[in-house]
């Protein structure tokens, strides 16, 4: 299929359609003795929409304590990275890089699920190359993780992700790696073997925490009660069709990543009901109707109550859907603060929702995101509330998707042709991204600690990139929309973060 078909790239929008004529009907006939009317059409007009991929991300290096003078040198303004004031978050790892800047945003995590990044002053990557990783000196046990935050602006589109090793060199050879490697090398030519040796893995990053959440069971957990608390006021209109699908596929997510997860879901408006307890098994929700003001306080109540019918051994948690202030926030905060201590809040906020009172309601403190997921903008959009369900269904079964995970020539050798995303890693279908959300990939490298003297004195260099496409008129995308980083007519990569180690 040819690929001009899916040529609408950030820089190469739909062309403006000005103002189109006037039709007018009717006419005068000069006398009063004739009945006469004159309606008309006017001021018609088209206007292009809106295709916007506009980045930004959080990148850390774990290289061994003691090293951030070092570190920071190579972040300088006489560096070879991008200027930085690196520091060091815990013993031996380091922040080296992240947009909005530590001195704009406290809480980089927390940030990029609610921010309305597509403003105009939001100042985030849009078109520039910008190098996350730029390190030497790198050993066997180091690592370096970047989660990126996408966020597509207007219209909803088809996300692929690209990339290249761009060098993977020798560079000589010291008397340790002579007695290893006979390939021999010299500076600056492509016979290293770090590319092959470096360990590399690209998730979703549900919560945009810089950290896989594998649940494969790695890691042993209790099974959950999860109750599902659901704004149906009269604000919420048309769209509660579609809180009705994305609940439910929740729910259903949650049962099946456990055998003995139990959910439950309270509706709330005047007043507040159990639709269906924990205590029972679960039936999908069904013929669902919006009215009413936004009694969430009388929500929170129910299903607090309710969660006591979880059994012990269930850890308990509480998702609580809005697209508007409550009828009175203390009266909400104070039932969250008389819940049992070891019920979790979550909470999913599209169109008028306040962030910061979600946030405080969540965690306590109106700076701390890490349990509050948005729908940025005033849309409730169908696919955003359903994408916005899925990533915190995802975060709380912690099974984080992975998109590949091998040598890092070989996810290169993947990139160059173009991996198609999914904006809904909830479903089985593959889906567009919605608007006015907010997606991370987490991308990660490490150095083995039993790689061999074979990489000494050898360097990498790759780069990442992000490429969208329109998904209106799209219904079958191509799967590898490319070959090569740099071949596109339509100017590939749109947005492109250059490493070298």
């Amino acid at each position: 299929m040819a690929r001009d078909k899916y040529g609408l790239s950030r820089r190469k929008l739909l062309g403006g359609l000005g103002a189109i004529g006037v039709a007018s009907a009717g006419t005068g006939l000069g006398t009063s003795a004739y009945f006469s009317d004159e309606e008309s059409f006017e001021n018609n007009s088209l206007s292009a929409g809106e295709l916007d991929l506009k980045l930004d991300y959080r990148a850390t290096y774990a290289g061994g304590p003691g090293r951030l003078n070092e570190v920071d040198s190579w972040y300088s303004e006489d560096g070879p990275g991008e200027p930085f004031d690196v520091k060091e978050e815990e013993e031996g790892v380091y922040l080296i890089g992240e947009v909005p800047s530590p001195t704009e945003q406290e809480d980089w995590p927390s940030e990029v699920q609610q921010q309305d990044f597509c403003a105009p002053d939001a100042g985030l990557i849009n078109g520039d190359q910008i190098p996350v990783f730029t390190l030497e000196d790198v050993k066997p046990g180091d690592s370096g993780e970047v989660t990126v935050s996408l966020h597509v602006c207007d219209n909803p589109a088809w996300i692929y992700m690209n990339g290249e090793l761009t060098a993977n060199d020798e560079n000589g050879q010291t008397e340790p790696e002579e007695d290893v490697d006979e390939t021999g090398g010299d500076p600056g030519e492509g016979d290293g073997e770090l590319a092959d040796a470096i360990r590399t893995t690209l998730w979703y990053d549900e919560n945009c925490n810089n950290v896989l959440d594998r649940g494969d069971g790695e890691t042993d957990s209790d099974p959950l009660c999860v109750q599902l608390v659901l704004d149906t006021s009269g604000s919420i209109g048309g769209d509660i069709s579609t809180v009705e699908t994305a609940a439910n596929d929740l729910a259903n997510d949650i049962l099946g990543a456990n055998d003995d997860n139990r959910t439950g879901a309270t509706l709330f408006a005047r007043s507040a009901e159990v639709e269906n307890s924990v205590g029972s098994d679960w039936e999908d929700l069904s013929g669902l109707s919006s009215g009413g003001t936004t009694n969430m306080s009388d929500g929170i109540d129910e299903a607090g109550d309710d969660l006591d019918n979880c059994p012990d051994d269930h850890d308990r948690i509480m998702v609580i859907f809005t697209d508007g202030e409550p009828n009175s926030e203390s009266d909400t905060l104070d039932e969250a603060d008389a819940l049992d201590d070891d019920i979790e809040l979550f909470a999913i906020g599209v169109s008028g929702a306040d962030e910061e009172f979600l946030n405080e309601l969540t965690t306590g403190d109106e700076d701390n995101g890490e349990n509050t997921f948005v729908v940025t903008g005033d849309t409730n959009e169908q696919d955003a509330i359903e994408q916005v369900f899925a990533q915190v269904s995802e975060t709380i079964t912690g099974g984080e998707e992975v998109i590949l995970e091998d040598t890092l020539a070989n996810v290169m050798s993947d990139l160059e042709k173009g991996v198609a995303l999914d904006g809904n890693r909830s479903t089985e279908e593959r889906e567009p991204f919605a608007g006015a959300m907010t997606h991370c990939l987490g991308f990660e490298w490490e150095v083995p600690t039993d790689v061999g003297n074979e990489i000494q004195t050898d360097s990498v260099a790759f780069d990442l990139g992000f490429y969208a496409l329109q998904s209106r008129h799209n219904d079958d995308p191509p799967a590898e929309p490319f070959n090569g980083t740099y071949q596109d007519d339509n100017g590939l990569p749109n947005e492109t973060a250059n490493a070298s180690d």
